[in-house]
């Protein structure tokens, strides 16, 4: 009699478990057709205010969504615009997007989502503070002075046991250039994302951030369209070497790339600074 009972309790539990799955998956699929319209008027909207008013319904919502439980495995795939980038270890993912006031200025918002092992929501949100600063390259930063991008890679490499997740990212800028961001981000003992750190091993040139970088970044023409990504078969960071159309090099809307690559590799916590990726 007890062993039934035992039985039924857990078919019940399972049951209910299998429920409770389909009606959360039920929700975020809901979720996800509302936060796909604001989405969309985040980035296609024609003017800024309707812009403003889809990034606050969409920022919103998307609490909201992620509230639900077990809300961390749920891709959010119909969301373009949005970057939703799961860390190589599935211990948290990082979710950005930007919002542009006019083509001179743009904003980036971002939330870290962690994963939790009751399906509740733990999320730290993130505040683009690149407006307060002339060095953005300068010092390391907590999420409440975040150096805004939209990203499209993380990197998890480890050194004495501990964890470093190199975020790659993509920032539109102003009318005249383009930047794409290279910076590892760590936690701290409470669990606290801390962005940049000394991890950058280069020599001082005019077109690279000037050391000491806390973060690396290519800064570039509009038009141009300069490679900054991991290539995983060469295990190496890999990115464009830039020169000046006019002979200027100070001035970063006349930087395009040359043809040739240049790459940081991972050495004893570092990024190592390669002059030429050779046969790329």
């Amino acid at each position: 009699m007890r062993s039934f009972l035992t039985t039924l309790f857990v078919t019940i539990s399972f049951i209910n478990l299998t429920a409770q799955s389909t009606a959360d998956k039920k929700a975020l699929r809901s979720a996800e057709s509302i936060l796909k319209t604001y989405s969309f008027e985040i980035t296609n909207a024609d003017e800024m205010v309707d812009r403003t008013i889809a990034d606050s319904f969409f920022t919103r919502s998307l609490v909201k969504a992620l509230k639900i439980p077990y809300s961390f495995n749920y891709g959010f795939d119909s969301l373009k615009t949005i970057s939703r980038l799961y860390a190589p270890d599935s211990s948290f993912r990082i979710i950005t997007w930007q919002i542009m006031k006019d083509f001179t200025y743009y904003r980036y918002k971002g939330a870290i989502q962690f994963k939790t092992t009751d399906g509740s929501l733990k999320l730290i949100p993130l505040y683009d503070g690149t407006d307060f600063t002339e060095r953005p390259v300068d010092s390391v930063r907590t999420n409440e002075n975040w150096i805004g991008a939209l990203y499209y890679n993380i990197v998890l490499k480890t050194y004495n046991n501990k964890k470093y997740y190199t975020l790659l990212g993509y920032d539109e800028n102003d009318a005249r250039t383009t930047k794409k961001w290279m910076e590892v981000l760590t936690f701290d003992n409470n669990n606290k994302p801390v962005f940049g750190g000394r991890y950058f091993s280069y020599p001082n040139d005019p077109i690279k951030p000037p050391q000491p970088a806390f973060r690396f970044c290519i800064e570039f023409k509009k038009e141009a369209n300069a490679k900054l990504n991991y290539d995983p078969e060469i295990d190496r960071i890999v990115f464009a070497k830039l020169v000046s159309e006019t002979g200027e090099i100070s001035k970063k809307h006349t930087l395009v790339p040359h043809g040739s690559i240049e790459g940081f590799k991972w050495e004893l916590g570092r990024w190592i600074y390669i002059p030429e990726v050779l046969n790329y």
